[in-house]
């Protein structure tokens, strides 16, 4: 999607500093974070939410990068969030999991 701005992180397009890439995803630092450590992990691919995934390998690509990348960072315990549409806190319209450790979270979230 040409106005997507993650679309242009995936591509390249916007520069950013990676924590994590490979063909299918790319994970960065989230400019407002809400943890110590809070990143993002996008799929190459445009989908604008989890209701536009159409294959459960979209939805795996995403999640079976984030092991690596907390294995990489040394982190054993996170929370992953999934915000689906603007009332739910989605800003951005390319789906995305925020990873999130280093401090407590409590539950109820929000």
């Amino acid at each position: 999607m040409a106005d997507c701005i993650f679309c242009k992180i995936a591509n390249g397009e916007i520069p950013t500093n990676l924590i994590y890439e490979d063909e299918n995803v790319v994970a960065f630092n989230d400019l407002n974070p809400q943890a110590p450590v809070h990143f993002l992990v996008i799929p190459k691919k445009h989908y604008a939410s989890l209701n536009d995934i159409d294959s459960k390998e979209a939805f795996g690509y995403i999640f079976s990068a984030i092991p690596k990348i907390t294995a990489k960072l040394e982190i054993k315990e996170y929370r992953t969030v999934v915000n689906t549409g603007a009332s739910a806190g989605q800003t951005v319209f390319h789906i995305h999991v925020h990873v999130m450790a280093g401090r407590d979270f409590g539950w109820p979230a929000g």
